[in-house]
């Protein structure tokens, strides 16, 4: 989700858009308008072992809610928008606002996805490659945590991406929301923001790299892997 500072400097962005409307209001009719609508939490954030419905509850309504809500305030600035005489920075801005809030949106559904009860295991096909891209599921889970925990204290993701430019799994480190391998289909996302995890653990965030990574459940993974390699 975006932070503190993210937050503050997309609302001067957008304050500074309304202010200098006048020269950048569309000539043309847009296009119809993109409807996102947040979705709802995919499991009882009481039955996840290790986070407290609190947290996640939070995490959702706010963070990644929140995350929804901007994207779609930005979508209707740039359709109010006249690229032809809207100055470089408000284009630059808002397209950077646009992509953030876009790519928090799918990560944050993509995390709240891989969480369940614990206990699970890929399934054959994607512990194949593992297997094969690693060296072992062990090896997998030692660098995707360690990453998470190199992350703690500041802000970012680990992705578990498929990358079919390098046809291999990769453990992507991303500080940033527009930081994404440009090819790759994520499997696998743990937010590294300390919204997703100071409200439970503080400033101890490889604790809860380690409690996420307990309740992590390999179902929507499986399901992706296994549809975007047929493409």
């Amino acid at each position: 989700m975006l932070d503190r500072r993210t937050l503050m400097a997309g609302g001067a962005m957008l304050a500074a858009s309304a202010a200098i409307a006048g020269c950048a209001t569309a000539q043309t009719p847009a296009a119809s308008p993109a409807i996102f609508v947040p979705k709802p939490l995919p499991f009882d954030p009481k039955t996840i072992p290790g986070l407290s419905e609190k947290l996640l509850v939070s995490h959702h309504d706010n963070n990644y809610a929140g995350a929804v809500k901007r994207l779609g305030d930005i979508e209707a600035q740039l359709r109010q928008t006249d690229f032809a005489t809207a100055p470089g920075f408000l284009i630059n801005g808002l397209k950077r606002e646009e992509l953030m809030a876009l790519n928090s949106m799918i990560l944050h559904e993509i995390y709240f996805a891989c969480l369940g009860k614990g206990g699970s295991r890929p399934g054959a096909d994607l512990a194949r490659q593992i297997e094969s891209d690693f060296g072992s599921h062990d090896r997998w889970r030692a660098e995707f945590t360690g990453i998470g925990k190199a992350l703690g204290g500041g802000s970012g993701w680990v992705l578990l991406t498929w990358s079919p430019r390098a046809g291999r799994l990769i453990n992507q480190w991303a500080s940033d929301h527009t930081l994404t391998a440009a090819d790759g289909e994520i499997l696998v996302a743990l937010d590294m923001y300390e919204h997703a995890y100071h409200m439970d653990f503080g400033a101890k965030a490889g604790d809860y790299v380690n409690a996420w990574m307990g309740a992590l459940d390999w179902t929507s993974a499986d399901t992706a892997f296994s549809s975007r390699r047929k493409v």
